[in-house]
Formats: structure tokens, sequence, C-alpha cells
């Protein structure tokens, strides 16, 4: 016997025009605050996201011996140049959840010859498989252990000669890129990659901002990016922009409640986080973007978005890495509009902290919405039913912890 499911709802959305703000950027907070540490003086950077996972990137910083104080609302890095971490009074560090901390700590430990700390997280991403970085660091020198694991805890040790070489990112991830740069930055030499699958470039926009002696070169099949090792990098000042993952939510909300508009202020809208948009806009979404301009070499805008009559939709692959965040609600708004929609090359959502597509198959299912999967695609047979939507857009906020008051 199938179990039922029972939504109470107290307060039904009805039609609104309103103007918002979302939290900051998750990437670019982590980022920063990895960079300012490897900075000689003061970095000072405002909008900080914070989140438990960035907190924790504040908590490793400082356990690695960097001076970090809030003051203002800014937060205020004191960086003491490259390879100055110091080795932590228990020779351990706690990544919490975040993969992001994790796999991009590690590469400024590695080139560092006086450290060997264990790296550890919660039970989640103890679970989540390290490889794609522990092959690029163990290129260059880096030694782990235990042997052959490949996944948390596991202890790094930096290497006192450091290898520069040309790496190649196959699988479209951002960590792994980012990981090798911040490898590189105290690497003698230089060091190259070949990227064949787009992914987000914060870490290369912030290291141009900072003038360190990165280089890129593009062309249809691939990039290569080139950066001269051991140069001093200076402390910057910096304003995080608003996530375009925490503005999704919200988005897939104005898009299908009648009559409703909503403005989304100072969004990050680099080319490679706004993939959500760009498929929502193939499913007759009315979004737009004003007010564009650049700041720190990140694209910023207002996002005007508007009811909308939603179809169903075959996403285009060339959009998925730039839209990997996203694709539960890309799922949701898919559910709620007749028709099949397919999604197809997601195999990167099963290497998250949960596999996201086995976990949304499960929760559509309950709530009557047919689907079929592969390792690497989700079909989804939607069904504009108002029932569900009322069901499903609750959905989409419960799940995600946000409250709205509209």
């Amino acid at each position: 016997m199938k179990k039922k499911i029972s939504v109470l709802i107290n307060n039904k959305i009805n039609r609104f025009n309103k103007v918002i703000s979302v939290e900051s950027d998750k990437s670019i907070s982590h980022r920063s605050l990895l960079i300012a540490s490897q900075c000689i003086g003061i970095s000072k950077i405002n909008n900080i996201l914070e989140s438990e996972d960035v907190i924790n990137t504040i908590d490793c910083l400082k356990k690695l011996g960097v001076k970090i104080i809030k003051k203002n609302k800014k937060y205020v890095v004191y960086g003491n140049g490259l390879g100055s971490f110091r080795q932590p009074k228990n020779n351990c560090i706690y990544a919490g959840n975040s993969g992001t901390l994790a796999r991009m700590i590690f590469p400024l430990i590695g080139t560092q010859s006086d450290l060997k700390i264990k790296i550890y997280g919660d039970k989640s991403l103890n679970k989540r498989d390290m490889k794609r970085i522990i092959e690029p660091l163990s290129k260059i020198g880096c030694n782990f252990f235990p042997k052959n694991k490949t996944t948390l805890p596991l202890t790094i040790e930096g290497t006192s000669m450091p290898l520069a070489q040309k790496h190649f990112e196959t699988i479209g991830s951002a960590q792994v890129k980012s990981a090798i740069l911040f490898a590189a930055l105290n690497t003698p030499g230089i060091t190259k990659i070949e990227v064949t699958k787009k992914s987000r470039d914060h870490t290369e926009n912030l290291l141009k901002k900072i003038k360190a002696d990165i280089n890129i070169k593009k062309n249809k099949k691939k990039n290569i990016i080139s950066l001269k090792g051991q140069k001093n990098l200076l402390g910057f000042n910096l304003d995080i922009p608003g996530d375009p993952s925490s503005a999704a939510p919200f988005i897939i909300l104005a898009l299908f409640v009648n009559n409703s508009k909503l403005l989304i202020k100072n969004i990050n809208c680099n080319d490679t986080r706004i993939g959500f948009i760009k498929i929502l806009k193939k499913m007759n979404a009315d979004i737009k973007i004003k007010n564009l301009r650049i700041k720190s070499g990140e694209p910023i805008g207002d996002l005007v978005v508007k009811n909308s009559s939603i179809k169903s939709i075959k996403c285009p692959r060339s959009l998925v890495p730039s839209a990997i965040d996203e694709f539960p609600l890309l799922f949701i708004a898919a559910s709620l509009v007749e028709g099949i929609s397919k999604f197809n090359g997601i195999n990167e959502l099963r290497n998250k902290e949960s596999d996201r597509i086995k976990s949304m198959e499960v929760g559509l299912n309950k709530i009557g919405i047919k689907t079929r999967s592969s390792k690497d695609s989700l079909t989804i047979f939607g069904k504009a039913n108002t029932e569900i939507k009322v069901i499903n857009i609750f959905f989409i906020l419960k799940s995600l912890n946000y409250i709205i008051y509209v």
C-alpha cells in the first residue's frame, strides 16, 4: 500500500511584484578567502556568504595560522604570502560538508614542504571520491596517506620540490581546475592546464584581478591556461555578488505564479553560472538580464522574471556544466508542465554530496510524476496539474529551507 503525502499550506502565495536580493555567491566566497591567504598584506572582502561551508573555510585558514577578522560587515584577511601556512596544533583540519574546501585546501598545503596534515569531513563528505584531486597533485610531487585510499580522511604531506606539469582537465570540474591553479601559485616554472569541458572560471577571474601571472588561450575545442608560479601576490578588495543558485528557486516561483513579476538585484551573471537561465529561456521563460556591468572580472546584473507559459524541453548537453547545481529545480520545473523533458549528460549529478538524480526521482515519483533514468540521463513525464503544481512549488521552497515573504 502506497503512503499518502499530506501538505499543509498556511498561506497561499498570490500574485506578486517584488524586488529582492539573495545570498552571496558561495563559489567566490570560498575562493576569495583561500586566495587572500596566499597574498601579502590585507585583503578586505565584502558580502561573504556566512554559510556553514564558508565558515569552515575561515576556521580552517585560522587553524593554519591565517589571521581573519570581521570588521564592519567585511572580512579582513591578513595574508603572509605563498607557502605561509603553519602546522595546526592537532595536525588536522575539518572540512565539514564542503567538497570545495577539501579539494582546494589540499594544493595549498601540498606545495609547502614543512606541512603534513590530516583532512577529514562529516559523514557525507568522507564518502566522496577525492581521486580527481589526488592524481594531479601526486603528479607534481604531493604525497597522500594512506596509500591508494581515495576518500577522506586523508593525510597530505607537502613537497619541497613541486614540479610544473601540463595537466588535462576533461571532466568539466572547476574544483579540479582550481586545485591545479592553487598548486601552481607556489610551484616554480609554468603550469599548464588543457581544458576541454567548460566549467566555472571564478578562480581565473580573481587571479587576473590580483595580477597573478596567468594567461588563457581560447579556441572552439579547448582552453589552455598557463600560470607562472612563485610570483608574490598583494592583498585586494572585493565585493561579492549574489549567487545565481540562491536566486534559482525564486525564479521558478515567479515563473509559475500567475501574473507575477520579480526583480532580483546584483546577481553574478558569469556565463559559466547561468546555464539554468538559458535552459529556462528555451522552455519559454520570460527572464531578462538588465544593468549588466563588470566588477572584478565578473559580470553582474539584475534579473527580471515574469510569469510564463513554460514548455517541456530536450536539454542541450552544452548547457549542462553551467547549470549543474540547479538541475534539481529544472527537474521540478519540467514536472509542472505537460510533455516529456529529457536531460542527458548529467552524470556529474551522481557525484555530489548525494546522488541528485536518484533523490529527485524518488521525490517526483512520490507525488505522481513518472520518470526514467540511466547513469547520465533523466526523462521526466510532466503533468500540467494544479494540485501537482502547488505541491511542487511547496517542495521547491521546503526542500531548500527557504522562507519567502511576498
